[in-house]
């Protein structure tokens, strides 16, 4: 059922989109959905330029000949279409549980709009039941681990600060070489002043709070698919 929900909130993004658009394609279960729906409308000579968030991303739009580029060779995109872990009704987001979050973040900072896709299950009334991907250097970690417990004590976390592995037991690698740290907050009452405490630390990378970033959100429900917009 989860997963045609997912579909059903790709479907109504995909309506936004235009031919000739450049598009950023988001990363997880329910951004892979819209990156297939979109392979569909490309083999219909749909006309479009995309920048993918992950080579997990890159690999499934190359494999549905979707046109890639970067943000080396192009300034800016119309629309970028992502998924979410979790989502609040002001459209902040914690997002990261692909381990994506740097490269989805700078798309979507490259974009004129972000919309977010997702089920019923990943809203939210407040943010911190999913953990906060915290992404960091690999160098120095135990400071920096100690500098975000640090945080997370002085914010109220209910739970700790947990390492990432990958299914190998070995340690989870992002696609830019970076580690991630998983913070258990339960609930994270001051999204802003946590977002500015954990960037002041000079061994994060970046974080999953996506804060004042996503205009609009299509969520799909057993009654049919809910918009979600803000005035951003």
């Amino acid at each position: 059922m989860s997963e045609a929900l997912k579909r059903q909130a790709a479907a109504m993004a995909l309506t936004q989109v235009e031919s000739g658009m450049r598009l950023g394609l988001g990363t997880g279960s329910t951004a892979k959905h819209f990156v297939e729906l979109l392979g569909e409308r490309v083999a219909q000579g749909f006309d479009c330029l995309c920048v993918p968030t992950s080579e997990v991303t890159a690999a499934q739009a190359r494999s549905l000949d979707i046109p890639l580029t970067d943000l080396d060779t192009i300034d800016r995109l119309d629309i970028t279409i992502d998924g979410a872990d979790e989502l609040d009704l002001a459209l902040n987001l914690i997002k990261g549980g692909g381990g994506a979050l740097l490269r989805e973040k700078i798309v979507a900072a490259a974009s004129d709009q972000m919309i977010v896709i997702a089920d019923a299950s990943k809203l939210v009334e407040t943010l911190g039941r999913y953990p906060l991907p915290i992404e960091v250097n690999p160098f120095g970690l135990g400071a920096t681990r100690r500098s975000i417990e640090a945080v997370l004590v002085a914010q109220g976390a209910e739970g700790g600060l947990k390492l990432r592995l990958a299914a190998t037991g070995e340690s989870f690698v992002t696609d830019g070489g970076h580690l991630i740290l998983d913070a258990f907050f339960g609930r994270i009452s001051q999204p802003e002043a946590l977002s500015r405490a954990l960037l002041d630390i000079p061994g994060v990378v970046q974080h999953g709070l996506f804060l004042n970033m996503c205009k609009k959100a299509y969520v799909a429900t057993a009654d049919g698919v809910r918009t979600i917009l803000t005035e951003r």
